[in-house]
């Protein structure tokens, strides 16, 4: 498992970013007065909705990667090639948080935030595709 340590540290770094954007939601959400729950009315202009959008979008697309880069230790993918997946897509992640609770036009939907979450759900796909190729 030495081999994987790379890609273990990249799992449990997007795991402890979801913690992190749970806690920053939280608190956020806390110091407005706001209730748990999602933020209404739905507006990207609105910081307090983007902090927890960007929360939500972490939590939604850690299950359908970290389940493939597990099976991929599982499977035996190169050690190389699933940190190279593992840390990709752990900087595309980086760089849609930062473009998301930035705002302005890149933070809108149709722009670069939603190109940054399509090459994250890219890479998770071609993870899942090597994993399978690797366990046939």
């Amino acid at each position: 498992m030495a081999a994987y340590s790379l890609s273990v540290v990249g799992v449990l770094v997007l795991c402890l970013l979801s913690i992190l954007l749970a806690i920053y939601s939280g608190s956020s959400k806390g110091r407005a007065g706001a209730l748990s729950g999602p933020v209404l009315p739905a507006d990207d202009d609105n910081l307090l909705y983007r902090i927890d959008r960007v929360h939500m979008n972490a939590v939604e697309a850690l299950t359908p990667f970290v389940v493939p880069a597990v099976l991929a230790m599982m499977v035996g993918v190169r050690p190389a090639t699933l940190a190279t997946f593992v840390w990709v897509y752990i900087a595309i992640r980086l760089i849609h948080i930062a473009v998301y609770l930035r705002g302005g036009n890149a933070a809108k939907g149709g722009s670069i935030r939603t190109i940054l979450y399509v090459s994250g759900a890219l890479v998770t796909i071609i993870l899942i595709v090597v994993t399978t190729v690797a366990a046939i």
